[in-house]
């Protein structure tokens, strides 16, 4: 579970990044999930963004997403999810 603290330093380090994942109107599927976690492991920290033809809710979307991959659900603004999960070979990223 991550701190306040902690969200905040990685929405900061997120802002820059775009988003690698397009989750559309099929929505979730353990597709998805196995290459989003997979994408986690090596860069720890993505953003997902979901199209306007999907009808789910994005916080819906990104509650299953991370429960799936293992990761923690950092923020969802609008329709964008930032998610990071902790690397076991490709540890960049140092928490405060």
């Amino acid at each position: 579970m991550l701190t306040g603290k902690q969200k905040r330093h990685l929405r900061a380090m997120a802002h820059h990044l775009q988003p690698i994942f397009q989750v559309g109107k099929g929505g979730t599927n353990d597709h998805l999930v196995r290459h989003i976690s997979e994408a986690l492991e090596t860069r720890e920290l993505i953003k997902v963004s979901v199209l306007n033809n999907c009808l789910d809710d994005p916080r819906e979307i990104g509650a299953e997403v991370s429960e799936g991959a293992g990761a923690e659900l950092v923020q969802v603004i609008g329709k964008t999810i930032v998610l990071y999960k902790e690397s076991k070979d490709h540890k960049t990223i140092v928490l405060p």
